[in-house]
C-alpha cells in the first residue's frame, strides 16, 4: 500500500518533521493542525473561536487537496489548552460539519507555543 503525501497548498513554512496529510488505501490522515501562519510558522494569536476557525480552515485546505470535504471526515481528535473553552470551541467546530458529525475526542492538553487548539482528522476519500 503506497503512501501519498498531501500538502496544504498555502504552507511554505517548515513546522516539523511530519506530513500535513497522508493518503493511504482510500483514507486521509491529517496531522494535528493549529492556528499557525502557514507562511511564517508563527502562532496567530486570538480567542479560541478565532484559533479554532483558522485551524479548521487549514484542515479544509488539506481535505480539498486530497479531493475531500468536511463531509468526508469520520474522526477528529481535538486538544484544547483550557477545557473551559469547550463551548466556544464547539460552537465554531459545529459550523464546519453538517449532517452526520464525525466521531470526536476532545481533551485538555499542554500545547506547543501557547496555542489554544490543535485538531487532527481522518477522512474517507470519496470514490471517483
Amino acid at each position: 500500500m503506497p503512501k501519498i503525501e498531501i500538502k496544504d497548498p498555502e504552507k511554505s513554512a517548515s513546522t516539523g518533521a511530519y506530513s500535513s496529510g497522508v493518503l493511504a488505501d482510500g483514507w486521509l490522515y491529517i496531522s494535528g493542525q493549529g492556528p499557525l501562519d502557514m507562511k511564517t510558522g508563527q502562532v496567530v494569536e486570538g480567542a479560541i473561536e478565532e484559533q479554532t476557525r483558522l485551524t479548521l480552515t487549514h484542515i479544509g485546505r488539506i481535505l480539498n487537496a486530497a479531493g475531500c470535504t468536511f463531509a468526508d471526515v469520520v474522526k477528529c481528535t481535538c486538544h484544547l489548552s483550557d477545557i473551559r473553552d469547550f463551548d466556544a470551541f464547539n460552537g465554531v467546530y459545529a459550523q464546519f460539519f453538517t449532517g452526520v458529525k464525525p466521531a470526536r475526542t476532545t481533551v485538555q492538553s499542554v500545547l506547543w507555543g501557547g496555542i489554544k487548539v490543535e485538531i487532527d482528522a481522518v477522512a474517507r476519500v470519496p470514490e471517483k
